[in-house]
């Protein structure tokens, strides 16, 4: 079922933006399986990973307000589609709709948990800091010198990313990323004076 669901979910990524693509998204299995237990369900795990941003190309064209709303949705038609039960769908479908830095949603399940860290640790370190740059990048924003700049966002959303870690391996990996944000922050900020 799992690479019925893979296949399924790829070809929402064709053409994405370097920082959502599916490389984002090989990336965000690894660290699931990085952060998971052995009684973690990996059926709902892994269908959650390929399916958390199959929204995100949507959202960024303006097609759809919230693609963790929209990509919980396409759960919910794909999973039954490739012979997953209702409850599978039900735990995959709350994983895609609970991941969302921004969302309301609060993952309830240790899947769901596990999904948010390993979002939230691609988000981090100096793969986080490539994306952001990628991402400011895509969206014409500044490197620097305003609120809608990729510093800006590496001082804001990046190094608030450590204290939202739900498991413990998570905020383990979490620490470390974060000190690779602090030093590169301090590091730019240095450069831009002209102090280094």
């Amino acid at each position: 079922m799992l690479d019925a669901v893979r296949d399924r979910a790829r070809p929402f990524f064709e053409g994405a933006a370097p920082a959502h693509d599916w490389h984002h998204v090989e990336r965000v299995g690894r660290l699931a399986r990085t952060l998971a237990r052995l009684d973690d369900d990996e059926t709902v795990l892994l269908a959650a990973v390929y399916l958390h941003d199959v929204g995100r190309e949507r959202e960024a064209r303006g097609e759809v307000e919230d693609h963790a709303v929209w990509g919980a949705e396409r759960a919910r038609e794909i999973l039954p589609d490739v012979g997953a039960d209702e409850d599978t769908t039900d735990h995959v479908a709350h994983c895609v709709r609970a991941h969302r830095y921004s969302g309301s949603v609060e993952p309830e399940t240790r899947e769901a948990r596990v999904l948010c860290d390993a979002d939230n640790l691609d988000a981090m370190g100096a793969v986080g800091i490539g994306r952001a740059f990628a991402h400011g990048g895509t969206l014409g924003h500044p490197m620097h010198g305003d609120e809608a700049s990729q510093l800006a966002h590496a001082k804001g959303k990046l190094l608030s990313l450590r204290d939202r870690m739900y498991t413990e391996r998570g905020r383990e990996l979490a620490a470390h990323r974060h000190s690779v944000v602090e030093e590169f922050v301090a590091e730019f900020e240095a450069e831009l004076a002209g102090e280094r």
